[in-house]
């Protein structure tokens, strides 16, 4: 989620030193006004609504990946039901409790993999991290393996079936709700998204 946070927060706290922002990473779904937040981070399909929504993320793709090492031993998966018979590092939901199925797409067709590994995890980043040490294959959001996958310690295999989403937004209840610290980094994170696309 760093990675969302990270090109709004050093612009936002270089013109406004005196407002303090606190973070809270949570991997549930988080009734913000419930729980006194001023605004919430999501996936746009995530988000109520009744919520106001500001881009911070561009579209971005869920790649499966696996190390080179992972594939030498154990070949590579050509269709999403390949992955049955795949080591795969799986994922549990802190909000439903169960295990998530890996989406892939292609044209129309849609998947939903009922992946099974000897690693499970509630922390989608450590996912990529222990695929990289060849512990098996991990369903990522693109950006986060960047790295890993530009000096090779990461691949992407069914590349053709990964799934596009529109990005990660900022929300919040609504303009009467929202703080003057929140709006002064609305507006950051706005001004950062026009640059981006210019």
């Amino acid at each position: 989620m760093l990675f969302v946070i990270d090109p709004v927060l050093p612009t936002f706290r270089a013109r406004h030193p005196r407002v303090e922002v606190e973070i809270a990473l949570q991997d549930r779904f988080v009734d913000i006004v419930a729980e006194g937040y001023d605004a919430g981070v999501r996936l746009s399909e995530s988000i109520e609504r009744d919520m106001v929504q500001v881009r911070l993320t561009d579209p971005f793709r869920y790649v499966v990946v696996g190390a080179p090492g992972y594939f030498a031993r154990h070949g590579t998966p050509e269709r999403p039901e390949d992955l049955l018979r795949h080591e795969c590092i799986t994922f549990r939901s802190e909000t439903t409790g169960a295990l998530y199925a890996w989406e892939l797409e292609r044209g129309r067709r849609t998947w939903r993999v009922p992946v099974r590994g000897g690693v499970v995890t509630n922390d989608g980043l450590l996912c990529a991290s222990l695929a990289e040490l060849g512990l098996g294959l991990a369903y990522a959001f693109e950006p986060m393996a960047t790295q890993q996958l530009r000096v090779g310690r990461l691949q992407i295999v069914l590349e053709r079936y990964a799934p596009t989403v529109p990005g990660y937004f900022i929300y919040f209840p609504s303009r009467a709700q929202r703080s003057g610290p929140l709006r002064l980094f609305i507006d950051a994170a706005r001004e950062l998204a026009v640059r981006r696309a210019n």
